[in-house]
Order: C-alpha cells, then structure tokens, then sequence
C-alpha cells in the first residue's frame, strides 16, 4: 500500500518560516507536474511484480475542513483523493509507458472512476491537438463575425464587438503561461478515443464498500463508453464504524443482484475475478500456496487479450 497527495513545501517557504511551511504547500500526485520522477518506482514495480494500491483520504484539505461536522468532511474524501492520483497517472502518461502496471485505488468506490472515465473521453474529443484548432483566437474570421453581429445583435452587442474588432482581429498568442505544447493529453500518445479505454480500463482496479450501490456503475456496459466495465473490486471495510456486524458484508454486497443493479456474473467479477486480477496479473504466482491457487490460474488461463477491456 503506497501513499498519495504527498504533501510538499512551497518553494523555499521552510527555510523561511519553519512553522508557516507545515500549514501550507501543495499535494504531490505522484504522475503529474510532481517534485520527483516517478518512473524508476513504476518501472521496479512491474520488475517485482507489484501492484501498488493507493489509499489516502482528503479530510483536511480544500472543502473537506468543516470544524464541527464529521459526516461533512468524510463523505467523498477518500473518492476525491483516488481521482486527483488516478487522473495525474493518466495524464501524465504513466499507463502508456508501463502498460503492464496494476493498480489499484483503496475504499473510495468506483462512481468517481466511471465519472473520470467518462471525463477524460469527453475532454480528449473537445481538446486534442486537431480540435485545439477550433480554440486558436487567430482562427476566428472577424469580418465575418462583425457581419453576423450586425446582422442580429442589438445596439450594445454591436457595439462591444466593434470596440474589440482590433485585438479580434489581432489576438495574442503568448498567454499560455509559457507552454509549448498545449496538448494536455501528450504523454498518452492517444490517437483516437478509443486508446483512452486501453490506457484506464486495463490498468485501474477500484476498491469498493458492500453497501455502495454505485458500485454497479462499474458494470454498466450502455452507460461505459465503448461497452466496456470497469474493475471494481470488492473490499469489506471490517473493523470500521460502518461495519456492525462482519457476518453482513458480504449478503450486503450482493444485495446489487437482488436488486437487479448486477447479475450473478458481475458480482463474480467483482469479488473474485476483478481482484484476483489484480494481483495476478502484476505478478502470475501471486496466489502459489493458496486455496484459489487453481481458479487464479485457471482464470489467467481462460483470459484472451483481444483488447481493452474485452474479458471483463
């Protein structure tokens, strides 16, 4: 189990104001504009057959620091700290160079991850390196414009647009904060939506609670973009307050058959298969000496790649 959101001083401000420094600075996420290159840690956890799992919660940061109220500042918190992570890992194109790397985001459930999924599609479409284009301000036809506000604009819109015609018509192009490529997806190579399912689908396992009904998000092929179901895993969350009787986890998540939110294979996928892969396929020796020491081996077995996503 690794930890995330790791804290980081703000520039020289330790130095500075010891005590100032330990109340504020920023959250490294470990894949993306981070303090050190994580690479060498990702490369040795696929060399010794490692998932890393990550599992840190956010209760004192950002909207979650309520003085009074408990409720208020857990809910979501572990949920908004497994998507800053999972996201920055995305992005910052650690997927696309360890493609064998397993991971897995600890008791925050599986909604935040179909929602990020969904996220990163929609984003990619509106904001590759060609659909950029149509953002580019020395693309805009201002004549054009000009005419069409003329045309059907009343007395005030005229008039503002032709109060900014010269900066329309010359627009400045270095207000990027000193960025030479402004494709944010760069580093996942992606070259159709569909590489983001191979990048996330295949990579991301997501640990839920047995009394989560958006885990069956998780296997909601019509609503997954490409068809495809997510890796939710099953975690019981014994010893925690919101456990009273350990005897209850288990029917409680398979209360999503009962309800008809899963079926009887999503369910095996989500407390065995999905987990079992996890750790199996970082590392295929992961359950030798075990009970289900067969049935990993037979599932690995019955596995075929054919694509992202494709076998669960």
């Amino acid at each position: 189990m690794c930890g995330s959101l790791m804290p980081r001083p703000l520039g020289d401000l330790a130095e500075v104001d010891p005590a100032l420094a330990r109340r504020f600075g920023w959250l490294d996420t470990l894949g993306l504009d981070s303090a050190y290159d994580y690479d060498p840690v990702w490369a040795r956890c696929v060399d010794l057959g490692i998932a890393p799992t990550f599992h840190t919660g956010s209760r004192r940061y950002g909207l979650r620091t309520s003085p009074s109220n408990f409720v208020y500042n857990h809910i979501g918190h572990f949920g908004a700290a497994s998507e800053a992570v999972c996201k920055a890992l995305f992005i910052g194109g650690v997927t696309r160079r360890f493609p064998m790397l397993r991971v897995a985001f600890l008791e925050g459930g599986v909604g935040w991850a179909a929602q990020l999924y969904a996220d990163l599609v929609g984003h990619w479409e509106k904001r590759n390196r060609d659909a950029l284009e149509a953002t580019r301000p020395d693309n805009l036809r201002v004549d054009e414009l000009l005419a069409l506000v003329s045309r059907h604009g009343d007395e005030a819109i005229i008039a503002a647009v032709e109060a900014r015609a010269e900066q329309l018509a010359n627009p400045p192009l270095d207000l990027v904060g000193g960025i030479a490529d402004l494709d944010d997806f760069s580093a996942c190579q992606i070259s159709d939506a569909a590489d983001i399912a191979g990048l996330f689908v295949d990579n991301f396992f997501f640990g839920c609670e047995a009394d989560d009904r958006t885990n069956a998000l998780a296997f909601n092929r019509s609503q997954n973009h490409f068809g495809l179901k997510l890796k939710a895993i099953f975690g019981s969350d014994i010893g925690h307050f919101d456990v009273l009787d350990m005897a209850g986890v288990l029917p409680e998540a398979y209360e999503l058959v009962e309800d008809g939110l899963i079926d009887q294979a999503d369910f095996r996928r989500f407390v065995f298969e999905n987990p079992a892969r996890l750790w199996a396929e970082a590392n295929p020796r992961f359950f030798d000496g075990t009970a289900v020491e067969g049935q990993v081996r037979d599932l690995l077995r019955a596995d075929v790649p054919t694509g992202a996503g494709a076998a669960h």
